[in-house]
C-alpha cells in the first residue's frame, strides 16, 4: 500500500466515534493525571489496564496512549503556576516556569509549552509515521538469535539508564525474568515457582503486577506525604507570547524536540530522560546561562518539546520491533497481548488499521491536548485543591474491582496487594520498579528465542555471533557494558593504590 493510502487508512480509523471519544478521553486524563501531582500516568495507564479488556483493541491502545502523552502537557501546568510538577517530566520546567509566573508571565510559560509540545508530538508522530514501516520491514529478517541480542541490549540499556544504582536496576531486571517464569515450562511441561498452588499454573497476570508495582505502591508511598500546595498570587497575564520571546524559544523547541524524538526510542529513554537532556543542552549552548533558573523562556521551550517527543517517539520500538523502551511501553504491550496482539513487525504488515489508527490518533490527541489545556487553566489550578484523602481511596477500589474482573478470581486481588507491599518496599530501598517491569515482559520472549536459537544450531552458541545483525547488537551491548564496568575498575585501583600508601 502507498504512504499516502494507509495515512488515509489511519484517519479514517480515527475519526470513527468511537475512537475519537477515547482519544478525548485518554488525552483529558492525561491532562488530568499531570496536572495533579503525586499520581502520574504510569500508575493510571497500570490502573487503567483492567477496563481495557473490555474495550475495542484500537481504542485501548488509542486511550492509554493519550494518558502518557496527555499527562506530559498536564504537568506542565502546576509546574509553571505553582511550582509543583505534576508529572516526573515537568520538574525542569518548573524551575524557569515558576519564575516566570512570578514575574507574570505564566500566560506566556503556559502557551509556549503547549506549542511547543504540539509541534514536538507532531515531529515525533511523522517520525513513527516514517520509521515505522522501514523499521518493521527491516525487523522481518529477524530470527531467534537477533531477538536474544536485541533483549539482551534493551535490558541492559534499561538498567545503565535507569535513575539510581546500576546494581540494583541489574537486581531489578533479574527479579522480573524470575517473575516471569513462573507457571507451567511450555517444553517439559514442569511446574515452575509455583510454591504448589495451582493459581499460578498460566503464571502471574500482567495486570496484577502492573497495578500492584505502580499503581498501589504509588498510593502507599505519597500517603506518607503532607499536602503542600500553593497558589499563585500574580496573575497569569496574556496567554500569547512577544516577539522576542518566539524568538528566544523557537530554536529551543527544535533542539528539544530533535533530543526527545532520539533519547524516546533508545530502552530506558522516555520523556523524562529528554527533558532532562533538552535542559542540559539549551542551559550549556546558551549565550546568557545566567538566566537559566531565573525565568529563561528557552527553559521552559526545551523540556516541554522534548519530553513530548520523547513519549511519543517511544512508540517506534514498541511498534516495529515488539521491544519497550520504558515501563509504560511495557504496560502499552500488556494491553495489546490481552486483546490477542503480537507486537512487532507483523503488526504494520497483518494489521495496517490498527498501526496507522493509532498514529493518526497520536496527531490527533495533540491537537485535542492544544484546545483543552491553555482554555481550561482556571478548572486545572481549581483541581489542586482536591485532597488526596477523597481521591485515594476511590483509585484503590476501581484497582482492585479493575483486577478482579479480568479474570473473576479473589486470588488475582490479593497478588496486587502482595505486589503493592513489595513496590513500596522497593521504593524505600531506592530500586526502580520499571526494569523489573521490562525484565518481566522481555524474560519470556528472551527465554523462547533462545531455545529456538540453540535448538535450531544444535547447541551451538556461536548462532549468536555468526549471523551479522545479532553480532552487531551484542557488540554494541559489549561496548554499553565496558563503559560502565571500566569507571567501576578504575576507581577501585585507585582506592586501593591509596589504601596501600596509607
Amino acid at each position: 500500500m502507498a504512504f499516502l493510502d494507509v495515512l488515509m487508512l489511519g484517519f479514517a480509523e480515527a475519526f470513527t466515534p468511537t475512537n475519537l471519544l477515547f482519544c478525548f478521553i485518554g488525552a483529558l486524563l492525561g491532562t488530568l493525571i499531570g496536572v495533579l501531582p503525586g499520581i502520574g500516568p504510569t500508575a493510571t495507564v497500570a490502573i487503567l489496564l483492567p477496563v481495557t479488556f473490555f474495550l475495542p483493541p484500537l481504542a485501548a491502545l488509542i486511550m492509554l496512549a493519550g494518558i502518557f502523552y496527555g499527562a506530559q502537557y498536564g504537568g506542565s501546568t502546576t509546574a509553571i503556576l505553582v511550582n509543583l510538577p505534576g508529572e516526573a517530566s515537568a520538574v525542569v520546567t518548573a524551575i524557569d516556569g515558576y519564575q516566570m509566573a512570578r514575574k507574570g508571565r505564566a500566560g506566556a510559560a503556559l502557551a509556549i509549552a503547549a506549542l511547543g509540545s504540539f509541534f514536538a508530538g507532531t515531529v515525533a508522530t511523522i517520525g513513527l509515521a516514517v520509521a515505522g514501516p522501514t523499521l518493521s520491514s527491516f525487523a522481518l529478517s529477524f530470527g531467534p538469535a537477533e531477538y536474544v541480542s536485541l533483549c539482551v541490549f534493551g535490558l541492559l540499556a534499561a538498567t545503565i539508564l535507569a535513575h539510581g544504582s546500576v546494581i540494583k536496576a541489574i537486581g531489578m531486571v533479574c527479579l522480573g525474568l524470575v517473575l516471569g517464569m513462573v507457571g507451567i515450562d511450555v517444553n517439559s511441561g514442569s511446574t515452575r515457582l509455583t510454591f504448589g498452588s495451582t493459581e499460578l499454573y498460566d503464571g502471574i497476570d500482567f495486570v496484577v503486577i502492573a497495578v500492584g508495582l505502580f499503581g498501589v505502591a504509588e498510593i502507599a508511598s505519597n500517603l506518607e506525604f503532607k499536602e503542600a500546595r500553593g497558589v499563585l498570587q500574580s496573575t497569569i497575564g496574556r496567554l500569547w507570547p512577544t516577539k522576542q520571546e518566539f524568538k528566544e524559544s523557537w530554536a529551543a523547541v527544535l533542539r528539544g524536540t530533535a533530543v526527545g524524538t532520539i533519547l524516546g526510542v533508545l530502552p530506558g529513554g522516555g520523556a523524562t530522560l529528554s527533558a532532562f537532556s533538552a535542559y542540559s543542552v539549551e542551559k550549556k549552548i546558551s549565550r546568557t546561562p545566567e538566566k537559566f533558573g531565573h525565568g529563561a523562556i528557552a527553559g521552559v521551550a526545551g523540556p516541554e518539546s522534548a519530553n513530548n517527543a520523547g513519549a511519543q517517539s517511544s512508540f517506534i520500538p514498541l511498534l516495529t520491533l515488539g521491544i519497550p523502551s520504558n515501563s509504560i511501553m511495557a504496560m502499552m504491550l500488556g494491553a495489546m497481548t490481552i486483546h490477542g496482539i503480537t507486537p512487532g513487525p507483523s503488526v504494520i504488515q497483518k494489521q495496517p488499521e490498527l498501526f496507522w489508527g493509532l498514529v493518526a490518533s497520536m496527531w490527533l490527541g495533540n491537537a485535542m491536548l492544544l484546545i483543552i489545556n491553555l482554555p481550561l487553566i482556571g478548572i486545572w489550578v481549581r483541581l489542586l485543591k482536591v485532597p488526596y484523602r477523597i481521591l485515594y481511596p476511590a483509585i484503590l477500589l476501581f484497582c482492585c474491582i479493575g483486577v478482579y474482573s479480568v479474570n473473576n478470581r479473589g486470588f488475582d486481588v490479593a497478588l496486587v496487594i502482595l505486589f503493592g507491599v513489595l513496590g513500596y518496599v522497593l521504593r524505600k530501598a531506592r530500586c526502580e520498579a520499571g526494569p523489573l517491569l521490562l525484565g518481566f515482559v522481555l524474560g519470556p520472549l528472551l527465554e523462547t528465542n533462545l531455545r529456538r536459537a540453540l535448538l535450531l544450531s544444535q547447541g551451538d552458541p556461536l548462532v549468536f555471533v555468526e549471523r551479522p545483525i545479532s553480532a552487531v547488537l551484542l557488540l554494541i551491548t559489549a561496548g554499553m557494558l565496558l563503559t560502565l564496568i571500566l569507571p567501576a575498575i578504575r576507581k577501585g585501583r585507585k582506592e586501593a593504590f591509596e589504601a596501600s600508601e596509607d
